[in-house]
């Protein structure tokens, strides 16, 4: 649907122009369309470092609200002696505004000046009539998806769960089916020959309370806690994570773990975050913390680090791939 649009003359002083420099430009009266406000920005000399510069004029629209993603039909024409539109000289484009990367939008040879002096001026003036024509935008809305709330809701309340972890005394409802659609490891112990397939309460050992709870938001909802949502140190919880990650095998949150971890790599932990990536298998991490390594400014400080002795007695076969 089209918003309301204006047609407004500009009138141009051809004489006054030839002593124009190029990039000197000249403004037109401001027009108000749509609820907007625009101007034509006029480079009589031709746009600044243009091909041909000094041959044409250069014609731009300039939106003037602080307003993004307005579409505009942008369309400028010269009037002739008689003071008819000619057709050689009219342009129309369809640009969303501002568009990206430019101030305005237009064109940078709308008009031969040689032209213009011998068809178009008129007691010594040009006249340039542009309009401007605001596209509304009148589809449908659609909502955002709220999976992830409802999601979250479900796993909050525990309603219909047909199964509970049990860790460290704590106790989370869950529901199989979700579970097993998220993980490979989930279903083979849920829905395969192992013990936990006929179990209703499943003990978890080898991880706390705290993380598993991250752990089971995301499984339900593909979404991480913020820094600050999480109870315990921030990085100490993304190591855990990405073992839990690792053991259910829900590459997603594992790489969101590791990229969260290689945002907080320093000299003084690049060692432990080494010997947490080796541990749980995630090349893309230890990648990273290797070549961070390879800088020789990086790695005098490193190995002088708890973290560096820890690692090399761990693993003691990393060294080769930091040395070579």
């Amino acid at each position: 649907m089209f918003d309301s649009g204006v047609l407004v003359p500009f009138k141009l002083h051809y004489e006054e122009t030839k002593e124009l420099s190029s990039g000197d430009i000249v403004h037109s009266e401001v027009a108000h369309a749509g609820g907007h406000r625009g101007r034509i920005r006029c480079d009589p000399q031709g746009k600044k470092k243009a091909d041909k510069q000094g041959e044409y004029i250069s014609i731009f629209l300039e939106l003037m609200s602080k307003c993004k993603g307005v579409k505009a039909i942008f369309e400028a024409f010269v009037v002739d002696k008689d003071g008819e539109p000619f057709s050689s000289h009219e342009e129309r484009c369809v640009q969303v505004y501002p568009p990206e990367g430019f101030e305005a939008w237009g064109w940078p040879q709308f008009a031969k000046r040689s032209d213009l002096e011998s068809q178009y001026v008129v007691n010594g003036w040009v006249t340039i009539v542009w309009g401007v024509v605001v596209v509304r935008d009148d589809s449908i809305a659609v909502p955002s998806s709220d999976i992830e709330n409802h999601l979250g809701r479900l796993v909050d309340c525990g309603d219909g769960s047909d199964v509970s972890f049990v860790v460290d005394g704590e106790t989370f409802p869950a529901h199989r089916a979700v579970l097993a659609a998220r993980s490979s490891v989930f279903k083979a112990e849920l829905f395969g020959s192992m013990a936990e397939s006929t179990m209703s309460r499943v003990t978890l050992e080898d991880i706390d309370a705290a993380t598993f709870k991250v752990f089971l938001r995301f499984v339900y909802t593909d979404a991480l806690s913020g820094d600050d949502e999480l109870d315990d140190s921030a990085t100490e919880m993304y190591e855990r994570l990405l073992a839990v990650a690792d053991r259910y095998a829900m590459d997603r949150l594992k790489l969101i773990c590791a990229k969260k971890l290689w945002d907080g790599v320093t000299v003084d932990n690049v060692a432990a975050t080494l010997c947490c990536a080796e541990t749980y298998s995630c090349l893309e991490l230890k990648n990273k913390c290797i070549a961070f390594f390879a800088e020789e400014k990086n790695f005098r400080e490193a190995v002088l680090t708890d973290g560096f002795v820890g690692l090399v007695q761990k693993f003691p076969s990393i060294i080769c791939e930091l040395f070579f």
